[in-house]
């Protein structure tokens, strides 16, 4: 029980450093009203968060580095241009690389890139995880969309709101279905180890 209560602690720990430059890159706008000084933390966030993660780890995640990589170019023409568009721009492309990313892992190779990353920790039947790969495609192209449709559609501040409580909120939302769906089977692997070990003690 308490090794599961410290295992949510550290998903939603997880969770929230994922989102920490674009909590800063909130509150620095709210503080000056200014997309091109929040832009700028946001690139130095970013590089504070990859280099966190390297030093701690000796490692940094794909997904992080390909985002420093948005946020460094898309920040940087936002700043060079003076235009917002760009950074508008960095959530969609992001996303939607992820959901060229996992489509692309479907099809090559035995498994998706999900059950290589996460099969250690989850077991799962075949069918499952490639429910959950296109799950996880479509929910990226949807985000994108629906970022695009905010940042065109109302006020810089308005997106601003919407990129962190919006898409903070259905991701969140959306790991949550996930791990509704998913409950059936992890529920299933401690009744299987429960029935293994007493075919074990009823053995002569």
């Amino acid at each position: 029980m308490i090794h599961a209560h410290f295992g949510r602690q550290n998903h939603t720990m997880k969770f929230l450093f994922d989102f920490f430059p674009v909590l800063v890159f909130f509150i620095v706008y709210k503080l000056t009203d200014n997309i091109y000084h929040a832009t700028a933390v946001l690139i130095a966030a970013t590089v504070i968060q990859v280099g966190y993660t390297w030093l701690r780890e000796r490692r940094v995640q794909r997904a992080h580095l390909l985002t420093l990589i948005f946020v460094v170019l898309l920040g940087g023409l936002t700043l060079l241009f003076q235009d917002d568009t760009f950074i508008m721009w960095k959530p969609t492309i992001v996303n939607w690389l992820f959901a060229i990313i996992l489509l692309g892992s479907a099809f090559i190779g035995d498994k998706n890139l999900l059950q290589r990353m996460l099969e250690s920790n989850l077991q799962l039947p075949a069918p499952v995880w490639r429910n959950l790969n296109y799950a996880w495609i479509l929910f990226f192209i949807a985000s994108g969309i629906l970022n695009l449709y905010v940042a065109y559609s109302f006020e810089q501040e308005i997106w601003v709101n919407f990129k962190l409580f919006g898409l903070l909120g259905i991701t969140f939302l959306f790991v949550l279905i996930q791990g509704v769906y998913l409950s059936r089977y992890l529920q299933e692997e401690p009744e299987k180890s429960v029935a293994s070990s007493s075919g074990k003690q009823d053995s002569p």
